[in-house]
């Protein structure tokens, strides 16, 4: 098994093969970065491998950077204004600002610009019915006017269309007449959702990820099988589920936020096997610090993504939320004269300062090659030469009446409090404690920024695992194949709904069935829930449990029930007196995969772990610290190291700091404590 993360900076690939653990890490190329996965599968032998599992930022970071194609959005008439109001939320910082715009409206960087939305003479009611009939000549003329316009793609939004559909087909049919063979992507297809704008944002994501990825899909697939890879090609979505990459790309908006979400399953798979349930995941790269949460082993998952504010997606997804402190961080001083740590960042190119290719900013990364943490003369597992003088003149740089000292060491605190605030604010927003959590830190800069976290977060303790620069990719192949479908009808849930609930269910079960290959038909196991809510409430409570088989009166007795088990988990309360309404019925078919093994190191019988050097610790505290050097591959299970140590790999390095001791597990992991 193959598992490869495509982040902004690097590509990760793990292989598994005879119990072992393979890595690589090369840098992505942002304009072509199926070159990037091929180069790394190359160096890992992909063609000894039968599964090649896949999740990127790509498509994510396309729609941050507005690197997007020319996309147009039919809709209702009198609704084309339907992407720019949103759902009327914003942010905090904007709700005193008069001059606050959605980043995604007309006021600043629109997806679709106002003249690419038109408004289609045609009218459903909420239960299906027609109220006005398809216009199709009205509908034609405005599609002349999109020709005319140089459109390459359209998405097609009708009020109630996922009740019925075919205004929505016919409509798509006569894009094509008109408009030629170009993607077109229709909401009841991609979403059958109630609530017009997510569905329309999802359908529109979905067209822009048809770009994105259906031409990146073969020409990865061809350079795979040009290797000699013969295998699956597996895409993850937003819940880090596998999905055969044909699947994938036929509704490509599931894959947009696959990156962040391997890293958390990975997380939770690992937990289980130290017994360690409750987790805070922390991602840190070389952008930034994605920050999740695995409670009772499992993942908190939600049914949308964010990617920007209010630019929500329909697709489950692990709940990932990210700051900007990462490796790449860059350091400024703003107009009061305070010395800032992201949210910016270098990304690969030119990267930090020390990289010596033109980046004239310092980042977190050449804070820490100037304290001694790093070691720029094997950074990347030896792919990269550091140059702290590079590091030293960017800080020198820095419009401030700091000394260069001060400068390094606010820098590296700063950006230390900013990962800890965020750590905190998911840990106050999820209603946990986090002395009850233990904190996973990975990524290539996590094992070396978060222990110095640990003090502030107050979280049981710090867990490395194995690999932590490429632990999301060892997510990638500790994950299952799942096929999932939804659907919205509301349904106040009573005894005779029983037949309707069940069609329901089962014509979505029966759609999966269909999409599944026929040799993992029978070891799929299909799991039922639902989005329920109070009769009068306008949110939902996802992921409510329902029975399997044909419901009968005892069985919607059982999904109230589960209902209100549900809502009192997640919101302390109970309302038993208040009827129960379905609003999304929800069918995963999922197909158990091999996962990653993690193998058992032995244990030292006598003496303990030899340091390979010592390091100076500078700028950390106000005199300079001397530190042991520890090379992680010569440790053994049950070795402690007492801080200040620095513990060295291939593509990490694990900062531990004074007053704080490190054992290592038995899976070779790292358990840091406060003494």
């Amino acid at each position: 098994m193959i598992g490869v993360d495509v982040g902004g900076s690097f590509t990760d690939l793990v292989a598994i093969r005879d119990g072992q653990i393979h890595t690589v890490k090369v840098s992505t190329n942002v304009a072509e970065p199926h070159e990037a996965v091929l180069q790394g599968a190359k160096e890992i032998a992909a063609e000894k491998s039968n599964v090649f599992n896949h999740a990127s930022t790509h498509g994510l970071n396309a729609i941050i950077t507005r690197r997007l194609p020319k996309v147009a959005f039919l809709t209702t008439f009198g609704h084309r204004d339907l992407l720019d109001a949103g759902r009327v939320w914003r942010p905090v910082e904007g709700l005193t600002d008069p001059g606050w715009r959605r980043s995604f409206g007309d006021a600043s960087r629109p997806l679709v610009p106002r003249y690419l939305r038109r408004g289609i003479k045609e009218r459903l009611t909420a239960d299906g019915n027609v109220l006005i009939e398809l216009d199709e000549e009205q509908a034609r003329a405005e599609l002349e006017v999109l020709a005319t316009s140089g459109v390459q793609g359209v998405a097609i939004c009708l009020l109630h269309s996922y009740v019925n559909n075919a205004h929505e087909k016919r409509l798509r049919d006569l894009v094509r007449e008109v408009l030629g063979d170009i993607p077109v992507s229709i909401s009841s297809e991609v979403s059958p959702l109630a609530k017009e704008y997510p569905r329309a944002s999802t359908t529109v994501v979905d067209v822009f990820m048809k770009f994105i990825y259906t031409e990146y899909t073969d020409k990865l697939d061809a350079g795979l099988r040009g290797i000699g890879f013969s295998g699956d090609l597996n895409f993850a979505d937003g819940a880090a589920h596998l999905v055969p990459a044909q699947n994938a790309i036929k509704h490509p908006f599931r894959i947009v936020f696959s990156g962040p979400a391997a890293g958390t399953v990975s997380s939770a798979h690992f937990g289980k096997l130290i017994g360690v349930s409750e987790l805070l995941c922390a991602d840190i790269g070389g952008t930034s610090c994605d920050i999740s949460l695995v409670t009772g082993s499992q993942p908190f998952v939600d049914t949308t993504i964010e990617l920007e504010h209010d630019l929500v997606v329909n697709t489950l997804s692990n709940e990932i939320s990210a700051i900007g402190a990462g490796g790449g961080s860059i350091i400024t001083i703003n107009g009061a004269g305070d010395l800032l740590v992201g949210p910016g960042a270098a990304g690969a190119n030119p990267g930090p300062a020390c990289y010596g290719l033109g980046g004239q900013h310092p980042t977190t990364t050449d804070t820490c090659l100037l304290m001694g943490i790093v070691d720029g003369q094997n950074f990347a597992g030896g792919r990269f030469t550091l140059d702290p003088e590079l590091s030293r003149q960017a800080f020198k740089r820095l419009d401030t009446n700091l000394t260069l000292e001060q400068r390094i060491s606010f820098a590296f605190h700063i950006g230390i409090h900013n990962i800890a605030e965020g750590l905190t604010n998911v840990a106050v927003s999820h209603g946990i404690d986090p002395r009850d959590y233990s904190l996973i830190a990975y990524g290539a800069a996590g094992p070396m920024l978060l222990p110095a976290a640990l003090e502030y977060v107050k979280a049981k303790e710090i867990v490395v695992p194995p690999h932590p620069g490429l632990f999301s990719a060892l997510g990638l192949v500790s994950s299952d194949l799942v096929y999932a479908a939804s659907k919205s009808a509301y349904h106040v849930l009573t005894a005779d709904v029983a037949d309707e609930v069940t069609a329901i269910f089962r014509e979505m079960e029966d759609e999966l069935r269909a999409s599944i290959p026929e040799a993992q038909r029978d070891l799929v196991v299909f799991e039922r829930t639902f989005d329920g809510r109070l009769v009068g409430q306008s949110w939902e409570t996802p992921f409510v449990h329902a029975p399997a088989g044909d419901l009968t009166a005892e069985s919607i007795d059982q999904m109230i029930e589960a209902f209100h088990e549900t809502y009192l988990e997640r919101s302390g309360n109970r309302f038993e007196f208040i009827p129960v309404q379905a609003a999304t019925f929800r069918v995963q078919a999922v197909a158990p995969t091999p996962k990653v093994e993690y193998p058992i190191l032995e244990s030292r019988t006598s003496g303990s772990p030899e340091p390979t050097g010592t390091t100076t610790i500078k700028y950390l505290t106000a005199e300079d610290i001397e530190a042991k050097v520890y090379e992680r591959s010569t440790l053994m299970a049950g070795d402690v190291i007492d801080g200040p140590a620095v513990i060295r790999e291939a593509l990490s390095t694990t900062f531990v700091v004074p007053n704080q001791q490190a054992t290592v597990g038995k899976y070779g992991e790292l358990h840091i404590r406060q003494l």
